[in-house]
């Protein structure tokens, strides 16, 4: 039971990085964040994922927490880096690289 909550709790801290990515995307969500409020993270498309944080949520409401729900209908596939046509120069040990990367 531990491994699957240690995974929840990864694929929640995955979706809190790119939640903060979208904040800074659209300031204008800054209006609705509450530095009280706990960020619960409602994933479609990871049923698991969702009931898991529906039950934490649940047993914060008990104790009174403010909660921010984050319904999240998807998560898209970008690529680690959307850099083009790189070209990288350095000198090490004197000996000059070049390489152009696509």
């Amino acid at each position: 039971m531990a491994t699957k909550e240690n995974e929840f709790f990864s694929r929640n801290a995955e979706l809190s990085i790119e939640f903060s990515k979208y904040v800074l995307e659209h300031p204008e969500l800054d209006n609705l964040l509450d530095e009280q409020a706990t960020i619960i993270f409602l994933p479609e498309f990871a049923p698991d994922l969702k009931a898991f944080n529906l039950k934490i949520a649940k047993e914060l409401e008990k104790e009174q927490v403010n909660i921010l729900y984050v319904r999240v209908e998807n998560m898209s596939h970008r690529p680690i880096s959307r850099l083009d046509g790189v070209e990288i120069t350095t000198t090490l040990r004197r000996k000059e690289q070049h390489v152009h990367v696509g």
